[in-house]
């Protein structure tokens, strides 16, 4: 279980790269032009003395986070990165992945979680929705149905309270989208990232800037993750398209991830020292941290200058989920779409996902259970599993027994009699209409002419929703729940109004009250999927997950499938 080591490798970075402070000689880059970095400063050091050591290794502060200790540096020193690990006030150095990029047709590991997410579209088809009491689209929400989240079920006894704040830490929020507007505070949101409209190869990242300063508005998300996993946590009651599991919470967009879909180590820093600073009590992340799936602090298949860079993510990483969950956060992650089970030694070849010079490229690598995938492993956050309709796995979800604490419903496509993809049996959650009008998915009259958009108005309000699968649709079922529980049972937050409730209980009722399920008989669960293919025709695919522990807790489920009733109480 890698969770468990997390300690001892930050422990063991300060004693890695620590070394006496002299810089080496200052040798200018080949073409003069400066780089980026990111500095983790030592525990405890002076702010004076780990600038000090950044000027002496020939680099310049641009942004800084001073309660992690984690700087982005600029240098046009070749040998910055060995100048600055030698400095006796710096903990750890890497590459800043926001400079450049190699070309798309390198994420692999971002790619086939966007193709798991919007697997089902070609040649999807949607019937009639079933009939139920909630708002017009409550009857595609399978979903909320599975964990009671329902006019008749949570909402009647606990719908959530205004003071209790969710920060989606994603792509950002579309604050104007009319199923969200009424829960979106747009005077708390905040945007971390710089949208970058091309790589170091010329290669288009996030696309031309819309704004002047590449800094998207808070109420703004062009990719569309985001915006989905706010629907999903908190859509309100409003006679308008879907309700969210907490329709009465309010939604803070925390962006740290970019246009294209990146998320790099000083945003998510950033982003969560942000939440424990402003009191927000509950944050979802549907990400992992760039550009390494996993972070190895010493695999043999990486050099030197890599695994140091590892360690500095494991290391910030851990500070700032520490500085969260010491200030009340309560940390929700999605387990991941690779279908590997991470308690295992497996295999990755798709880091590092983003270039930060010419010339690197992802590359194959064994990976122990001794490497770290951040935050889902990181100490204090709750990794969830995904299911489908059925209640089963879903097939793309990642697992392990002691990597997932908890399930709840992502989506699985193919979990159908057949085992041939129906969208509807995706999770449906707002979609932002500038991207559906840009995509061509709506003809002249505004009415969608894809099976996976679907549109709902009242009066003349209109409002989109698509249908999207994966671990990152699950995690925003587990938020909610966890904004249920401090609605329901949180006492006043003396230092910034509303509520608050320990982290560790939020999670123990979260953990406590879902619903046990068992591990399949047999163990070893064959998934089988007939994948439509470009000439019309179906491949059989097929899968094979072995499921590990007890019913109380297992490596498919955790300690069960979220419920929000039982959560708040019959």
């Amino acid at each position: 279980m890698r969770r468990a080591i997390v300690l001892a490798v930050c422990a063991a970075v300060a004693a890695a790269l620590a070394a006496p402070a002299q810089a080496g000689p200052a040798t200018p880059s080949a073409d003069g032009k400066a780089a980026e970095y990111v500095v983790l400063y030592k525990e405890g050091v002076s702010l004076e003395k780990a600038h000090a050591a950044i000027r002496a290794a020939g680099g310049t502060v641009v942004r800084e986070n001073k309660a992690v200790g984690l700087a982005t540096v600029r240098s046009t020193r070749t040998g910055f990165s060995a100048d600055a690990r030698r400095q006796a006030a710096v903990d750890g150095v890497a590459r800043d992945r926001a400079v450049g990029e190699a070309p798309k047709v390198t994420r692999r590991a971002a790619d086939k979680n966007i193709a798991v997410e919007k697997e089902g579209r070609d040649g999807g088809s949607r019937g009639p929705a079933a009939k139920v009491k909630g708002d017009p689209l409550a009857g595609g929400q399978w979903d909320m149905r599975k964990i009671h989240a329902t006019a008749d079920g949570s909402y009647r006894v606990e719908p959530g309270d205004r003071r209790v704040l969710v920060g989606v830490i994603d792509t950002g929020i579309d604050g104007t989208h009319p199923d969200i507007r009424a829960n979106f505070d747009r005077g708390l949101s905040r945007n971390f990232t710089k949208d970058i409209p091309a790589d170091a190869n010329g290669a288009e990242v996030d696309g031309p800037c819309e704004h002047p300063s590449c800094v998207d508005p808070v109420d703004e998300d062009d990719n569309e993750h985001g915006t989905h996993v706010a629907s999903t946590i908190a859509s309100p009651l409003n006679g308008l398209g879907v309700a969210g599991v907490a329709p009465n919470v309010t939604l803070v967009n925390v962006r740290a991830g970019q246009d294209s879909g990146f998320f790099f180590l000083q945003p998510v820093v950033d982003a969560l020292t942000y939440a424990a600073d402003a009191g927000i009590d509950v944050v979802n992340m549907s990400f992992y941290t760039d550009p390494w799936l996993f972070n190895c602090p010493d695999n043999p298949a990486d050099s030197a200058e890599y695994q140091a860079e590892q360690r500095t993510v494991i290391a910030a990483s851990e500070r700032a989920l520490a500085y969260a969950h010491r200030h009340g956060v309560t940390m929700v992650s999605a387990a991941g779409n690779g279908a590997t089970d991470y308690t295992k030694t497996i295999t990755d070849d798709s880091s590092p996902d983003y270039a930060a010079k010419p010339g690197e490229a992802p590359y194959s690598r064994t990976i122990p259970p001794s490497c770290i995938s951040e935050p889902s492993e990181g100490r204090n956050v709750i990794a969830v599993s995904s299911v489908g309709i059925s209640g089963r796995k879903a097939y793309y979800s990642d697992y392990g027994n002691g990597y997932v604490d908890v399930a709840a419903p992502g989506g699985d496509v193919y979990d159908t009699a057949d085992g041939k993809r129906d969208v509807t049996k995706a999770i449906l959650a707002a979609y932002p209409e500038s991207l559906a009008r840009a995509r061509g998915e709506l003809n002249a009259d505004g009415t969608p002419n894809v099976p996976y958009v679907v549109r709902d108005c009242k009066g003349t309000t209109c409002g989109y929703y698509q249908y999207l699968q994966g671990t990152s649709m699950a995690s925003p079922h587990a938020a909610g729940v966890a904004a249920l529980i401090i609605s329901r049972y949180g006492h006043r937050d003396p230092r910034h109004g509303g509520l608050t409730l320990s982290p560790d209980r939020v999670q123990r009722i979260l953990q406590g009250t879902a619903t046990e399920q068992a591990c399949p008989s047999p163990r070893a669960y064959t998934y089988t999927r007939y994948v439509l293919q470009p000439n019309g025709t179906y491949a059989k695919v097929t899968d094979t997950h072995t499921c590990e522990g007890s019913t109380g807790h297992n490596g498919f489920f955790g300690s069960g499938v979220i419920d929000a009733l039982h959560a708040v109480g019959r």
